[in-house]
């Protein structure tokens, strides 16, 4: 029996954001007979002890080709936005491991000579990949391109008691406390939907000061509980057990929508928003109108939404169970795990570059990451001008 073939993993921090979450329910759902992940950041984070706790080795620093010498990967795994980073994407050839994966988290375009290293590009959603293919006139159907949803610890999820199981009249938010995460319609709703269901609670986790701002000038503080961050999933299972919908607004849109997925996880529907133009829209990609949750664009019709779930609950555990077996077909983190390792094995072992890599090699490698270390930049989608430029 052959070695395991290791990966390494590299992101720009450790942080609570979705794609270092994502990268950690990956690296530590790999077959160990298989894959042996290690992990690489430019910033050091909270997931750092989550990681090591698992037992998978983390490095932190700039110097991204002393950990690949250390190492030694047959795999390199970025996990990036996906605009041009050409310092990252040098270190990464330099490194020499047998391929290079990347995750795209939000179908971002790199069109320089360095991104001929990678050998596999990996969408979160279908509505990324096709938009990346439609907007820059590439072909997309090939293998090359691939979609690979983040993955969800269902089982975390597994003992909410989901929608219309006698839940409160309580609708749920999840969010970081940044304004970016945030939509005018996630508190418009808010003052038609007490108009129609006087007693309703809203618990918010990621208020802005803005948002309490606004909650308390309209004296509505009595209606809403801002609650502290939640660092894992026991404390985000906590906040869902104890609400029968999850309200998702944000006017950037999701490139996947974690907080959506792990909602419906928990059996919860989930009630959302489209966003114009090119804007990221897979919110719509997870959330089936009438299915798993409902699809609304003003504040009005929102909170109608909202009021009708938390009216009927027998509508809303229909949909909360739709969503929660989607979920588990779909995003559950074993499922992924295996068609990454699937992807993984298509790809070949250490023995030197790829066909497909520049042949030069840079005898003074360039080893700092273009991306400071600084979470929040892979956590938000650049302006969509990025996509052109």
């Amino acid at each position: 029996m052959s070695a395991p073939r290791t990966v390494l993993h590299v992101c720009g921090g450790l942080g609570l954001g979705g794609t270092e979450k994502a990268m950690q329910l990956l690296a530590a759902a790999m077959d160990p007979a298989r894959y042996r992940p290690v992990v690489h950041a430019f910033a050091d984070g909270p997931r750092r002890a989550q990681l090591t706790a698992l037992g998978i080795p983390v490095h932190i620093g700039p110097d991204l080709l002393r950990t690949a010498a250390r190492t030694a990967p047959d795999i390199i795994h970025l996990h990036r936005a996906g605009w041009p980073e050409p310092r990252l994407l040098r270190s990464a050839a330099l490194a020499g491991a047998g391929a290079v994966v990347e995750t795209n988290v939000f179908g971002r375009h790199d069109p320089s000579p360095g991104a001929r290293i990678i050998d596999r590009h990996l969408f979160v959603s279908t509505f990324c990949l096709r938009r990346y293919g439609a907007v820059h006139g590439l072909d997309v159907s090939g293998p090359r391109h691939r979609v690979l949803y983040n993955p969800v610890d269902c089982a975390a999820f597994a003992a909410c008691p989901g929608a219309g199981a006698g839940a409160p009249l309580a609708v749920g938010r999840v969010s970081r406390a940044d304004p970016g995460k945030w939509s005018a319609l996630a508190l418009e709703f808010l003052p038609h939907l007490l108009a129609r269901v006087p007693g309703a609670a809203y618990r918010v986790i990621g208020g802005t000061a803005q948002a309490r701002e606004w909650v308390a000038t309209r004296g509505l503080a009595a209606h809403v509980d801002f609650l502290e961050p939640v660092a894992d999933d026991a404390g985000l299972a906590a906040l869902f057990a104890t609400v029968g919908v999850l309200a998702h607004a944000n006017d950037t849109g999701e490139t996947f929508g974690m907080v959506i997925a792990e909602a419906m996880a928990a059996g919860l529907p989930v009630v959302t928003h489209p966003c114009p133009g090119l804007k990221d829209n897979a919110q719509l990609e997870l959330v089936e109108h009438g299915v798993t949750g409902l699809v609304a664009a003003t504040p009005e019709d929102y909170a109608g939404a909202v009021a009708r779930l938390l009216a009927d609950p027998e509508l809303a555990r229909r949909m909360g169970q739709a969503g929660r077996a989607r979920a588990r077909a779909l995003f559950d983190t074993p499922v992924v795990a295996a068609r990454l390792m699937d992807i993984y094995d298509e790809l070949p072992a250490r023995a030197g570059a790829s066909p497909a890599r520049p042949a030069q090699r840079d005898p003074a490698p360039d080893i700092t990451p273009d991306t400071a270390p600084d979470t929040a930049r892979h956590d938000r989608p650049a302006p969509l001008r990025a996509l052109h430029g």
